[in-house]
């Protein structure tokens, strides 16, 4: 029993990284928490990375016959190798972040930045994906009802799942509207005659 919740725990860490270890994205629907968690370890680890993912690469170049071309690799001073080492980290944390499975949909991608947009055009698709999305979202809410035999534990569990994938997809309802939805969805056996 205890080997079973430490591997619970270890598969977990994976997932969710830790201080030392890099959040996994082990399946496409897990996106959203993913983005939020690399994110803040990215920031964490050296802010200078991030800057790497959302920036445009440095193209370390050179002038030769009236043409911009790049630059020997020979020519390099300290500066442009710095440049290059932070641009390579970015790439390789976010290729690190990636399980097997879904990493070999991405390998083509040369840059951290162009690695990063493709990751979230794929998994956040375009405005009408999305706008589908939040429609779902919604009808969802709406529809948000207690299940025969559910424990209270389990209905606020799949409630607070639903308003954080609400609020990952940009819907927002007040706390009087969320407080009333659940309210309402409470088994009518619960409440005191």
């Amino acid at each position: 029993m205890e080997s079973q919740s430490q591997n619970h725990f270890q598969e977990l860490d994976v997932v969710m990284g830790t201080t030392t270890r890099i959040p996994r994205l082990m399946f496409a629907d897990g996106f959203p928490e993913w983005k939020y968690r690399i994110d803040k370890y990215i920031k964490m680890k050296d802010f200078k990375i991030w800057k790497c993912i959302i920036k445009d690469p440095v193209r370390i170049t050179t002038t030769a016959a009236g043409q911009v071309v790049d630059k020997n690799i020979e020519n390099y001073t300290d500066e442009y190798f710095e440049s290059v080492e932070e641009q390579e980290k970015a790439l390789a944390i976010l290729t690190m972040a990636l399980s097997t499975d879904i990493s070999q949909g991405f390998r083509g991608y040369t840059s951290a930045k162009a690695l990063w947009e493709a990751l979230i055009e794929v998994s956040e698709g375009n405005k009408d994906m999305r706008d589908s999305r939040q429609d779902m979202l919604r009808q969802r809410f709406n529809m948000f009802n207690y299940v025969p035999g559910e424990t209270l534990e389990a209905q606020l569990q799949r409630f607070t799942t639903l308003n954080t994938e609400m609020t990952v997809a940009g819907i927002f309802y007040t706390k009087s509207e969320i407080n009333k939805k659940l309210l309402n969805a409470l088994p009518k056996s619960w409440f005191i005659s």
